[in-house]
């Protein structure tokens, strides 16, 4: 299939930044034809990428070997955020069921959370796996606000946290609560710190368009902290990805920004469309996949996705 490219445009606003993107790559566009573009996993075993396509209840699949897309799952119970977890599986958030499932390596559907306290949960949104096997989750309303990425519903909770499955899948836990609308979330590679954005400003006027640091506590569970990490200058931080050096690349309205590990944005890769999230895939890691509004993009950088601590 054809793929246009174009030489990226690359906002250097930190010399740091220099070290991590290549001026002569291009950014290529990989498909095109979604509504809402969310959710890019990686699955090394078989080289292809899986995305959602929120509105139109779809996930798609795109195949490095020959460049293919195809229809991975449909109907897909408006899919946002996935996750492949230490044993290859899918983890996605899913708005209309209203629930984090995982796809077993026999295909079937698994639901390892759908309630909290008796409650359904609103619409997960993002979710990351941490070493210990442990899920975490973010859980906003959007899936519920109107039936354009879900079904409109009721919030049973009556608010919009942060969640964490145990790895036993027996608990349910809220760590995090105090957002207006949490959304991408990402650990540090040490795993001592978790970043959470928040972008509430789609609900409430002058709202939150920020990410949130939280220090994760001895026993692995607990969090403190929380204070505003990084503000977003251009839309608002949606998804992100934490690299090996501790840097966050994360989807805003003009791009991917890329923040140090003490807040300050490095330079951004500019994307004709807003760019919703990214992830880290190819043979060596070091392929960044954009999921922008209608398009999935990719771009060669200088870095890697953080390896889980032993």
């Amino acid at each position: 299939m054809s793929v246009e490219t174009q030489l990226p445009t690359l906002e250097v606003r930190d010399a740091r930044f220099r070290k991590f993107v290549f001026g002569h790559v291009s950014l290529e566009k990989l498909h095109t034809g979604s509504r809402w573009a969310e959710g890019p996993a990686w699955f090394a075993a078989g080289r292809y990428l899986v995305w959602s396509d929120i509105p139109n209840d779809r996930m798609l699949r795109w195949d490095e070997c020959d460049g293919s897309v195809s229809v991975f799952r449909q109907p897909a119970l408006n899919t946002n955020g996935h996750t492949v977890d230490h044993e290859g599986r899918l983890v996605s958030c899913e708005h209309r069921g209203r629930c984090i499932s995982r796809t077993e390596h026999d295909g079937s559907r698994r639901v390892l959370a759908s309630h909290i306290d008796g409650k359904r949960l609103n619409s997960p949104n993002d979710v990351v796996v941490k070493s210990d096997g442990s899920i975490w989750f973010t859980d906003p309303s959007y899936g519920i606000d109107s039936d354009y990425e879900g079904d409109k519903s009721p919030n049973e909770i009556g608010a919009q946290c942060v969640y964490r499955i145990a790895a036993s899948l027996d608990e349910v836990r809220c760590v995090a609560e105090g957002f207006v609308q949490p959304n991408g979330l990402a650990f540090s590679p040490d795993e001592r710190l978790l970043y959470v954005a928040d972008t509430g400003a789609t609900h409430v006027e002058g709202g939150p368009h920020h990410i949130r640091r939280y220090r994760v506590g001895a026993d692995g569970v607990s969090l403190s902290g929380g204070e505003v990490f990084a503000e977003c200058e251009s839309g608002l931080f949606d998804g992100f990805r934490v690299d090996e050096h501790g840097n966050l690349w994360a989807g805003a309205g003009d791009g991917v920004h890329c923040i140090a590990p003490d807040g300050t944005l490095l330079g951004k890769i500019r994307v004709p469309e807003a760019v919703a999230n990214v992830c880290f895939g190819g043979p060596k890691l070091n392929r960044l996949f954009i999921c922008a509004t209608s398009s999935l993009y990719s771009i060669y950088v200088n870095t890697r996705p953080a390896a889980r601590p032993a």
